[in-house]
């Protein structure tokens, strides 16, 4: 369960007189006043130059206008998972000194403090204020201490809180200088999609900022990195630069390196831009039935919908077509099976979907891992298909309570089911087609929430395909999350995002493609796809789904992750031409709506 409350020092019949003389104002009358001579060393303490000498965990900090204490700008920072968005700044003091550390906050569960004093840590917080409330504590230096720490933070799983004017009344330390800038940047081993970089360190540095083409990508404390998420046969220019207290150095010298040709998991055979789509052919429902032959020469992969087991953990997958009863138009298996060849002697990749709503799968065991490969292999090779779509939903994937890290999975649901498709790419080789069609509660919701949580009591399945998408990232063909059916989600500005425009589609793929830290834990990112991996999941219709995204909402998102048009309020993370396309639930349904979503696509893309 999240805690939501105030840490166990300040619980029971303290914390109430705590807070009753936080109301009171009574802490702050303990404070001793500054000396007359003394002066504020907190460097924008009123945000009034954006985040310039903060760091926020999580990236969970920014400035807003509204609401502010005084002037023009103010902090909010928004806890998310376990990270209590933390902003603080290193300052620099001198030994065995009083200082008085003051701020101005609203929301619940807000706190501010000091660490490093070299004597004793202090904090101060208020349990609840939906107005500006002025917090105040004091501190004496240590007889070594030349710099703190301050502070402000929330609590996990409480809103927003806001900061303003912040200030550390006391004598002034020794400034601290910038550090000089670094030198000896070197581009080291490419692939298709990243970059490694090393550096020369410089002195009086904590940490350096790494720049692609001008914009900064990564900010680390070594003197190497690994910059993510290029597009192949590309030539990108990197620099670097040194940070500590006082700032940023000037950037190095730029160098250039250029990215590998595309491999690994992409498949072979698919357009630059693709649109992807689920033919019913197992079942009827009220979009009617579509015969293999009749579908659009627009698709250019077609998921057979679905692959179901014959029990939730058997792992024993079968497929057949939809009974006649069901589907009066149905085809013959022979005739099925030849229009099946044909779409791919069209040059376009059939696939057996796995899941779906009702096909429930859990890999629980060895034996069941063993079985869903022969058998999916039996399905492969009787209808001879391209390849594999994996469509888990529901209670398919989920995570055992201390399985924390998707780089290390332990679940065996999670670990029997890469090991089953690693086993099926291995035996059909690079040509081999693996898609995956998760909901965003299984992977983006991940940027706040990783299973049970810390603690317990989260859900489960929140983020549980995120080790799987990780683990087969280099044999993966395509992602498509399902951007429908979905509650709203936190972005990567830490804003909430909604269904049906344009909007949460440009939120929801630049996590993909931009990478995030999951549970807002820094030293656990989710590092991005390749942009020809990724295709938006859409509903074809109104009929087809919750959250029908209009053709031209459409367009404003492909513009925006495209060529960086029609944005709208969200800035994304970059540009990606390559983007691979378009997924929708789905074949049946458009053509019951008259094609409206392939006609887009085909539109957009010239085809």
């Amino acid at each position: 369960m999240e805690r939501t409350g105030p840490p166990a020092r300040l619980t029971g019949a303290v914390a109430a007189f705590a807070a009753a003389l936080l109301a009171a104002g009574g802490l702050t009358a303990l404070a001793p006043s500054a000396a007359a001579a003394d002066a504020d060393q907190a460097r924008n303490g009123g945000f009034e130059s954006g985040l310039d000498g903060w760091s926020c965990t999580g990236g969970s900090g920014a400035t807003v206008g509204t609401p502010a204490h005084s002037g023009t700008s103010a902090l909010k920072a928004t806890p998310a998972g376990s990270d209590n968005a933390k902003c603080s700044q290193k300052v620099p003091v001198q030994p065995a000194s009083t200082y008085t550390l003051s701020a101005w906050v609203q929301g619940s569960y807000v706190y501010l403090g000091a660490e490093g004093t070299g004597t004793t840590d202090v904090s101060t917080w208020t349990q609840s204020s939906t107005d500006w409330k002025q917090l105040t504590t004091t501190f004496k230096t240590g007889p070594s201490t030349t710099s703190v720490s301050v502070y402000t933070h929330g609590w996990f799983g409480t809103p927003a809180y806001y900061a303003d004017d912040l200030t550390l009344i006391g004598p002034g330390g020794a400034p601290a200088e910038l550090p000089a800038t670094p030198t000896g940047l070197k581009a080291g081993t490419a692939t298709s999609s990243s970059v490694d970089l090393s550096w020369t360190g410089s002195a009086g540095a904590t940490g350096y900022n790494v720049y692609r083409g001008g914009t900064k990508v990564a900010s680390v404390t070594g003197t190497s990195t690994t910059v993510t998420g290029l597009a192949a046969s590309t030539a990108y220019s990197f620099q670097v630069a040194a940070t500590n207290a006082a700032g940023e150095s000037a950037k190095s010298a730029a160098v250039t390196a250029t990215t590998t040709a595309g491999g690994g998991g992409t498949g072979g055979g698919l357009p630059t831009h693709a649109l992807v789509g689920y033919l019913h052919s197992s079942f009827a429902n009220g979009s009617g039935y579509t015969r293999m032959a009749d579908v659009p020469d627009s698709w250019d992969v077609i998921d057979l919908a679905f692959g179901e087991p014959t029990s939730v953990t058997s792992g024993d997958i079968r497929f057949s077509l939809c009974p006649v009863a069901e589907c009066p138009n149905v085809e013959s298996v022979a005739e099925f099976k030849a229009a099946i060849k044909a779409k791919q002697a069209a040059g376009k990749k059939v696939l057996i979907s796995i899941g779906g709503q009702n096909g429930q799968v859990q890999l629980t065991t060895t034996a069941a891992r063993d079985t869903f490969v022969s058998s999916v292999s039996k399905i492969i090779d009787e209808y001879g298909l391209d390849g594999l779509d994996i469509d888990f939903e529901g209670h398919s994937l989920s995570l055992n309570t201390g399985d924390t890290d998707f780089r290390n999975p332990t679940t065996p649901v999670v670990v029997n089911l890469i090991s089953a498709v690693k086993t099926l790419k291995a035996k059909y080789g690079q040509k081999f087609v693996l898609t995956m069609a998760p909901e965003t509660f299984f992977v983006q919701l991940g940027y706040q929430y990783y299973g049970s949580g810390p603690w317990g009591g989260q859900d489960p399945r929140a983020g549980a395909y995120l080790p799987v998408i990780h683990a087969l990232r280099d044999d993966l063909t395509l992602l498509h999350v399902q951007d429908y059916n979905s509650g709203s989600i936190m972005g990567l500005d830490n804003q909430y995002h909604s269904m049906g425009g344009a909007d949460f589609h440009i939120a929801m793929t630049d996590m993909l493609l931009t990478g995030f830290p999951v549970a807002g834990d820094q030293t656990k990112v989710f590092p991005p796809l390749r942009p020809d991996q990724v295709a938006i999941g859409l509903p074809a219709s109104t009929q087809a789904g919750n959250g029908h995204t209009s053709p031209a909402e459409v367009t404003k998102a492909l513009n925006c992750l495209t060529k960086r048009t029609d944005c709208g309020s969200y800035a994304t993370h970059g540009t990606w031409p390559a983007l691979r396309g378009l997924m929708t639930w789905s074949i049946n349904w458009d053509r019951f709506n008259n094609g409206e979503f392939s006609k887009n696509f085909d539109a957009y893309f010239g085809s």
